[in-house]
């Protein structure tokens, strides 16, 4: 119940990113003005996994999950008054983003009800709802072109039968630690551990490259490679799917081998091909294999990063943790399409863009493999002996 509420709030939360190229022309939008429309959602949907985690600390996902999946109902409705206005596209952007919250919510749903040795692997098929964004990416064009408004009517059924769904079926680890600190001390306890930032920076690169290629991989295809909408919004879609087929494998890896380890050989792989990308090889075949190989990488690193977050964050502050953690991954997401819109309207190339994925997922892979072997569940680094335990499994 997870992942099918964490899909079609992930599909409603990119509604606009298919649609970005026809918004584009119905309002006459630039190149940066289209990154930005795309990329609101995805700034006020990563910033509220923050509060939406400690909250489902707090309260329990079997409420937080209908109520949220109930009040995306509003602004997917709203998108047909407002389609005419790039002004009030932007305010209802804004209030999209609350469908990109349900990740701090059923994180700590489903970290509760797996033993240690389990949650790689189970968070990995919860992350697999970060598919919604396939989904949107393949049937939301597919469904407008039967009429335009008709995709935001189909969505907003599916999430008010999900809503009625969750609050009935889903359930709360009956034994679950209840935090009676206030959001704000809880929060701030999460915020003061330092391996809070680490996986914040390594989800950052991780989640980050997903939902930033999510958000402007159609407008890129269709751009650089000159492909129609459909057909762009397709390639996208199946760029998407790679990326949830490999989050549960980056989990189910990180239960064998140190998930650290995991993330950065997959964070090498992206820097690889991003360097690939940036040389523009054409779509067929070069361009489309750098292009899912990169979505394989990310979508390793992102269940290898939150296996690590089951083992080294206590059970109460998961939620709290996962929404920091949460909120820095989309953050992720929301500078890429704009860096990459204001490069190609100044230098008409997407190839410096490209260069700076490299040198991030470089990086990331030097300090997961360099800094995160040795970390405890106290999330200090260990005494050498013990990070060269820890490196070879659990």
């Amino acid at each position: 119940m997870a992942t099918i509420g964490f899909t079609l709030t992930f599909w409603a939360w990119d509604l606009i990113a298919p649609l970005g190229s026809w918004y584009g022309e119905r309002l006459g939008l630039s190149s940066f003005q289209q990154s930005f429309l795309v990329a609101v959602p995805v700034l006020v949907g990563s910033l509220g996994r923050i509060p939406a985690g400690a909250l489902t600390d707090k309260y329990g996902a079997k409420l937080m999950f209908p109520l949220v999946s109930a009040l995306t109902i509003i602004p997917v409705l709203l998108l047909i008054v407002v389609k005419d206005s790039y002004g009030l596209m932007i305010v209802v952007g804004f209030l999209l983003g609350l469908g990109g919250t349900t990740f701090a919510i059923g994180i700590p749903l489903v970290n509760s009800w797996f033993p240690p040795e389990q949650r790689g692997l189970a968070l990995g098929v919860f992350g697999m709802g970060m598919g919604g964004v396939a989904l949107s990416g393949y049937f939301t064009p597919r469904i407008a072109k039967h009429g335009e408004n008709l995709p935001f009517v189909v969505v907003a059924i599916a999430l008010a039968v999900y809503a009625v769904l969750a609050a009935v079926l889903i359930t709360d680890r009956p034994d679950r630690p209840v935090p009676t600190a206030s959001l704000a001390s809880r929060l701030g306890s999460a915020g003061r551990l330092r391996v809070t930032w680490e996986l914040s920076a390594l989800y950052a690169i991780g989640f980050g490259g997903i939902v930033a290629f999510g958000v402007y991989l159609p407008t890129y295809l269709k751009t650089w490679y000159e492909l129609d909408p459909t057909d762009a919004g397709t390639k996208a879609a199946g760029f998407a799917l790679v990326t949830v087929v490999f989050r549960p494998i980056g989990g189910w890896l990180s239960d064998r081998v140190h998930p650290a380890v995991v993330t950065a050989w997959a964070l090498g792989v992206v820097a690889l091909f991003a360097i690939v990308q940036a040389f523009d090889p054409k779509l067929n075949p070069g361009g489309t294999i750098a292009l899912l190989v990169m979505a394989a990488g990310l979508g390793t690193a992102s269940g290898s990063v939150f296996a690590l977050v089951s083992q080294v964050t206590p059970q109460a502050k998961v939620g709290s943790v996962t929404g920091i953690v949460g909120a820095m991954g989309g953050l992720g997401g929301f500078v890429p399409p704009l860096v990459m819109g204001a490069i190609y309207s100044a230098k008409d190339s997407y190839s410096i863009g490209f260069m700076l994925l490299s040198d991030l997922a470089l990086a990331g892979c030097v300090y997961a493999y360099g800094r995160m072997r040795g970390l405890r569940p106290d999330g200090e680094a260990a005494d050498a002996g013990a990070a060269k335990v820890t490196a070879g499994g659990r």
